[in-house]
């Protein structure tokens, strides 16, 4: 149930913060300045030029407390609340900034935040990894043990509906030549759809290794399936409720694990200059 509540959560949020801000932009602008209005455009403009921008201009990572936003939007709240209750005398007028603000909070300490992944016990450095069975977006089965021999760094994704994902690949996709210097085997695993992960390698067209997990089997595998963890309503595009927590594992041409982030926030993950620094500093 946690999960289906975080779901629409994250779909609902982005979509209040836009209303709101559009609505204050548009009061602000027909009656004046309006304290009131501004703490709450502060707000719900924030938050909404957060996830546009996400959109618009990917990052890989952000900060876990996001301070900059959280500074501007506790100002707005501050603002809102100020206004409504002691100048205003109007309590009411301050019920969605105040929804909003909680709304931020929320996000930040719950929403973003994945639970207890420091007690996997099959992804700890020093393990084999599984032998894991997967597909190419053709549908052919591939196993993880085909790897073998080489240096390979396997990195989970959301899916092509996740912007900081698509970014995390574009980094990686940046050091390519590095990497086949190396000769390290790049392994990207998605739950989603094979016509989406299709897409992604006709997109990036490198000799890296799309591979799709159907119905997240080997999520289920290495504890790393994220429950209902699709925003609701991007099932209409194909994608499953279920979805798998960003994760990269590095292993040695043994196929031992030298190396895994298994990050307990989905926003913040690691620098790319890190998976090339420890390649080099174990195995060469």
């Amino acid at each position: 149930m946690n999960s289906i509540i975080k779901s629409i959560f994250i779909s609902a949020l982005p979509v209040i913060s836009i209303y709101f801000a559009v609505d204050s932009i548009v009061y602000l602008s027909n009656y004046g300045i309006s304290y009131h209005y501004t703490g709450r455009l502060l707000i719900s403009g924030t938050i909404a030029i957060l996830f546009v921008s996400f959109f618009i201009k990917p990052v890989a990572r952000t900060t876990a407390g996001l301070k900059t936003h959280t500074l501007i939007i506790a100002i707005g709240f501050l603002i809102s609340i100020t206004t409504g209750v002691f100048i205003e005398k109007n309590i009411n007028r301050s019920l969605p900034s105040t929804g909003l603000f909680l709304g931020w909070v929320l996000y930040l300490k719950w929403y973003s935040v994945f639970n207890n992944r420091k007690n996997n016990s099959i992804l700890r450095v020093g393990n084999l990894l599984p032998d894991l069975e997967l597909q190419d977006f053709k549908k052919n089965n591939i196993n993880t043990s085909s790897f073998i021999g080489q240096p390979s760094i396997f990195l989970f994704y959301r899916g092509n509906w996740c912007p900081l994902c698509m970014a995390q690949i574009k980094e990686i996709a940046s050091l390519y030549k590095e990497l086949e210097k190396r000769k390290i085997n790049v392994i990207l695993i998605s739950p989603q759809p094979h016509q989406h992960t299709k897409a992604l390698a006709k997109k990036f067209s490198l000799n890296f290794n799309y591979l799709i997990d159907q119905n997240n089997k080997v999520a289920n595998q290495l504890q790393i399936l994220s429950k209902n963890g699709l925003p609701m309503g991007l099932q209409t595009l194909g994608y499953n409720k279920d979805t798998v927590m960003p994760t990269v594992i590095i292993t040695d041409k043994q196929g031992k694990i030298i190396y895994a982030d298994l990050t307990d926030n989905y926003r913040v993950r690691p620098e790319p200059e890190i998976f090339i620094k420890i390649i080099d500093d174990q195995l060469f």
